[in-house]
């Protein structure tokens, strides 16, 4: 049985500006390829424009995807937009070596964006009924996971300055008509690159109990 009072390492990657599908086969290489003294890891990446459909993801909520290619992913849930100036981090633990399961895993990584968004004087709250981070009603942070062998994959991304328009083209994570936002609309005007350690430190406090 793991020992779960004492949490284990955590190494993080900065991996800038890459391609979904390479990151994604990366995430699925080193998830099918640890073992149980992997160390956990988490990616801090943003991707070129793309829409992503999750594995039960409808395609009618795809509404106008214009020049933006489309992909469907192993992560749960519907439809997202990825762009630059939206910072995504990929969590890839050990549930089982952490004794956590998903639903508290879920509940830490949107703790970790509700506690980012304070630390600048916003107000994000969670919704029982749809997984993700809301600031008056307008998601800012949506969330989708993939377990295998007990261990996750794929994480939460977090609208920092990224072109809100092609939002605009789906019903984001399959609510039509659900309005988006980003910190630079809510008047923050900082990098992907200076929210890298802020947003690791939230995640990391809120994965630690």
């Amino acid at each position: 049985m793991p020992t779960c009072s004492v949490q284990p390492a955590v190494e993080f990657q900065r991996l800038g500006l890459r391609e979904y599908r390479e990151v994604w086969d990366e995430m699925r290489r080193f998830t099918a390829g640890r073992d149980t003294s992997t160390p956990d890891q988490i990616w801090l990446v943003q991707h070129p424009p793309l829409f992503t459909l999750g594995t039960n993801g409808k395609e009618h909520h795809i509404l106008d995807p214009g020049e933006i290619p489309v992909l469907r992913s192993d992560r749960g849930g519907q439809v997202t937009y990825h762009g630059p100036g939206q910072l995504v981090a990929y969590l890839l633990l050990d549930l089982k070596r952490r004794c956590m399961g998903v639903r508290q895993l879920v509940e830490a990584m949107e703790q970790g964006i509700v506690d980012l968004l304070a630390e600048y004087g916003i107000a994000g709250e969670r919704r029982g009924d749809a997984p993700g981070v809301y600031v008056s009603g307008a998601k800012i942070a949506a969330l989708g996971l993939r377990v295998r062998r007990g261990c996750s994959y794929h994480g939460v991304s977090l609208n920092v300055d990224v072109d809100l328009r092609p939002f605009g083209r789906i019903n984001p994570c399959g609510h039509e008509g659900m309005e988006v936002t980003s910190l630079r609309n809510l008047g923050i005007r900082l990098s992907c690159g200076e929210l890298e350690l802020p947003l690791l430190h939230h995640l990391m406090k809120n994965l630690s109990g």
